[in-house]
């Protein structure tokens, strides 16, 4: 599996992000620009020591990233107001789920490009305006494991 941060803005998110990564043996994809630098010691802390368990990489736009998808995989983007619950998806092991930024998600003009692939976690209380980034991470990738058996990498 894929996650892709676009332009991601909060340190310790995109750490515990990195370290949820390192956990399930899941590829990072960050796209810049970012709204701190590499070297923030809350991004290093919420990471803890796990970023040298974590294969990620660093792309200059969401051009540059696209080029790297591999044929065959699914771009799942994960945003409030998609036309299907996350949960009804199914997940392929190459697959991306992609996130955008915590103060604005993902462009509209991308999502309505992608409506057959877009996703969106419930959400029960009209007053909440959003879920953190990270937990939205977990959910998803977690859910898109167990599709597929929790079978890791290395086991395929």
């Amino acid at each position: 599996m894929n996650v892709v941060l676009v332009e991601p803005e909060i340190p310790p998110n995109t750490g515990n992000v990195a370290r949820l990564c390192a956990a399930t043996k899941t590829t990072l994809h960050l796209i810049e620009p970012f709204g701190f630098a590499l070297d923030d010691t809350q991004l290093k802390r919420a990471g803890m020591d796990y970023w040298q368990h974590v294969e990620w990489h660093r792309w200059k736009s969401w051009q540059d990233f696209l080029q790297s998808v591999r044929v065959g995989a699914r771009l799942w983007f994960i945003e409030s107001g998609g036309p299907k619950i996350y949960s009804e998806a199914k997940f392929g092991v190459g697959d991306y789920l992609v996130f955008g930024r915590e103060t604005a998600g993902l462009p509209k003009a991308l999502l309505e490009k992608h409506k057959e692939t877009w996703l969106r976690i419930p959400m029960f209380n009209p007053e909440a305006r959003s879920l953190n980034l990270s937990n939205c991470v977990a959910l998803v990738l977690y859910e898109a494991l167990r599709q597929q058996g929790f079978v890791m990498p290395r086991e395929l």
